[in-house]
C-alpha cells in the first residue's frame, strides 16, 4: 500500500514538474509589428547552441501589394554583429538556427516599398539540457533532458499553429477588405448609373420642351 502511495506521488510530481517546464522555460515573443523602413526586435539567448526559432507574416500583402512588390527583408544578427540567417523578397516564412553564442539577438525587417507594412512575427528560444550540462549540475535528473525534448517538441507544433494562425488571418482580411471594396464598388455603379438616368431624364424634357417650342411657332 504504502508502495502504491509513492508511486502515485512520484506521478504527480512528475507531472507537476512537466507542466511547470512547458510554462517557465523557454523565451516565447508574438507581437505585430508595422515596418515603414526598418524595425529591430531584441531577444536575450542565455545558452550557446541554443535553438531560435519562429515565423512571420506581412499582414497586407494578399491586398495591396502589387506583382512587382520587392517583398519584406528578414535578418537575424548575433550578439557579435554577424548575420546569421536572412531572408528577401518575401511575404512570410519560417526560420530555425543554432545560437553560435550566448547573448543579445537582434531581429530586422526591413521593408523597400513605401507604404507600411504590418508583420505578424513569433519567435521562440528552446534549451535543452546537454550531457555537459548533467556534468556540470550533479542534481540535474536526466528526466530534465526528456522533458525538455518534449516541450521542444510542443512549441515547434505551437508555433506551427501560430504561424498557420497568423496566414488565415491575413486570408480573412483579405476577404474582409475585398467584400468592402466590392461594396462600395457597386455602389459607385449605382450611383453613377443613377445619375446618369436623371441626366437622360432631363436631356429629353429639355429635347421636348424646344420640340414642343418649334411646334407652336
Amino acid at each position: 500500500m504504502e508502495t502504491r502511495k509513492r508511486f502515485v506521488h512520484a506521478k504527480i510530481y512528475l507531472a507537476c514538474t512537466f507542466i511547470t517546464c512547458l510554462i517557465g522555460n523557454g523565451n516565447v515573443a508574438a507581437l505585430s509589428i508595422t515596418v515603414t523602413e526598418m524595425e529591430c526586435v531584441s531577444e536575450q539567448v542565455l545558452y550557446e547552441g541554443d535553438t531560435i526559432s519562429g515565423n512571420f507574416v506581412a499582414i497586407d500583402h494578399d491586398i495591396f501589394w502589387s506583382p512587382d512588390h520587392p517583398g519584406i527583408e528578414f535578418t537575424a544578427i548575433s550578439p557579435g554583429g554577424s548575420t546569421v540567417f536572412s531572408l528577401k523578397g518575401t511575404s512570410g516564412d519560417k526560420f530555425e538556427f543554432k545560437a553560435p553564442q550566448s547573448g543579445l539577438y537582434k531581429f530586422c525587417f526591413r521593408n523597400p516599398a513605401s507604404s507600411p507594412e504590418t508583420v505578424s512575427f513569433y519567435i521562440h528560444v528552446g534549451h535543452i539540457p546537454n550531457e555537459h550540462d548533467l556534468a556540470k549540475d550533479e542534481h540535474m535528473d536526466p528526466l530534465n533532458i526528456k522533458i525538455a525534448e518534449l516541450r521542444e517538441a510542443l512549441e515547434s507544433i505551437t508555433a506551427e499553429q501560430k504561424y498557420l494562425k497568423a496566414r488565415d488571418a491575413r486570408h480573412r482580411y483579405t476577404n474582409v477588405s475585398t467584400k468592402k471594396r466590392v461594396i462600395y464598388f457597386t455602389l459607385a455603379e449605382y450611383i453613377v448609373f443613377a445619375s446618369a438616368s436623371a441626366l437622360q431624364v432631363v436631356y429629353i424634357r429639355n429635347l421636348f420642351s424646344k420640340t414642343v417650342g418649334y411646334n407652336r411657332v
